[in-house]
């Protein structure tokens, strides 16, 4: 099959996606959302109401930050891999479903789309050999 050798990088190409990706993601989206306060959090747990939940948007949206900044860290570091991904996957949901919710659009809700996608398939793939999780798992 054409290019089959590159296959012996796979491990190094999911460090370098999990590095940057992981990198990125916690200086543009995590940490302006984690140091944001109290009232970018309220903001961010409003996104609950489109679910029912009208209750405690402080601590939704603290817990949207705290899963993309901390989940940042987590798959950048390949720890905790899996458990970091999950919550970061329904945090994307969560904000395609308030994009949606006002009325944005796909346009608006398609980067949150993309990155649940991309959380997803990290999710089934793993962290690779390059990780603390397959570092301890030894």
């Amino acid at each position: 099959m054409l290019l089959t050798s590159l296959d012996r990088f796979r491990d190094i190409g999911l460090l370098i996606l999990r590095l940057g990706w992981g990198w990125a993601y916690l200086w543009i989206h995590g940490g302006p959302k984690i140091f944001g306060g109290v009232e970018r959090w309220e903001k961010l747990g409003g996104a609950m109401s489109y679910l029912g939940v009208d209750f405690a948007p402080v601590f939704w949206g603290f817990m949207a930050a705290l899963s993309e900044f901390g989940g940042a860290i987590l798959l950048t570091l390949g720890f905790f891999f899996r458990p970091a991904l999950i919550f970061m996957f329904i945090t994307m949901v969560m904000a395609a479903v308030s994009h949606l919710g006002r009325g944005d659009g796909l346009g608006m809700a398609s980067h949150a789309i993309e990155n649940a996608i991309v959380f997803a398939s990290l999710f089934l793939v793993g962290p690779g050999k390059y990780s603390l999780d397959e570092s301890l798992r030894k």
